[in-house]
C-alpha cells in the first residue's frame, strides 16, 4: 500500500491517505508518485500537487526495511511538510535547529543522561536559559 500526505496551508499535513500499489503505476507498471498525485486529485477534487507520498517505514531519516527512506518521516496529521522535502513536527523552540539527516528538531544542547536511584532521570528544555532542567516527580 501507498500513502500520500494531504497538504493544507503551509504545507501543514491535513489528512493521510492509502492508495493500492496498483493504482500509482504509470504505463511501465512502475510506482511512480506523479500518478497517485493524478488518482488522488480525481478522487477528492484536491490539487495533484497538494498530495506527497510518504512511506510508513521511514521515521527518523531511516527505512525499518533497510531501503531508501522517503522523507525523513511517515507523514502525521499536523506535520509540515518543508522546503527540505521533509516530514516533520512542529519547532518545539525557536533555538532548536533541524537536522536534515535524521529529520528531527534538535537542541543547542544534548539532554543529560542521568539516574536517580537506578531510573532514568526525566529534563525539560527551559528557552529562556537554553539550559536543561531537571524534573520534579
Amino acid at each position: 500500500m501507498a500513502h500520500f500526505a494531504k497538504l493544507g496551508i503551509n504545507g501543514k499535513v491535513i489528512a493521510v491517505h492509502v492508495v493500492n500499489n496498483s493504482d500509482i503505476l504509470n504505463a511501465d507498471g512502475e510506482e511512480d508518485e506523479s500518478v497517485g498525485q493524478n488518482f488522488l486529485e480525481n478522487i477528492h477534487g484536491w490539487p495533484a500537487p497538494m498530495w506527497i507520498q510518504t512511506s510508513y517505514n521511514t521515521s527518523a531519516g531511516v527505512h525499518s526495511g533497510g531501503k531508501t527512506p522517503l522523507r525523513g518521516n511517515y507523514a502525521g496529521i499536523g506535520m509540515i511538510y518543508d522546503d527540505n522535502d521533509l516530514f516533520i513536527k512542529k519547532q518545539p523552540y525557536p533555538s532548536w535547529t533541524l537536522n536534515t539527516t535524521t529529520a528531527k528538531w534538535e537542541a543547542p544542547t544534548p539532554v543529560p543522561v542521568t539516574e536517580t536511584d537506578g531510573k532514568p532521570d526525566t529534563y525539560i528544555w527551559n528557552e529562556s536559559t537554553q539550559t536543561w532542567t531537571k524534573a520534579v516527580d
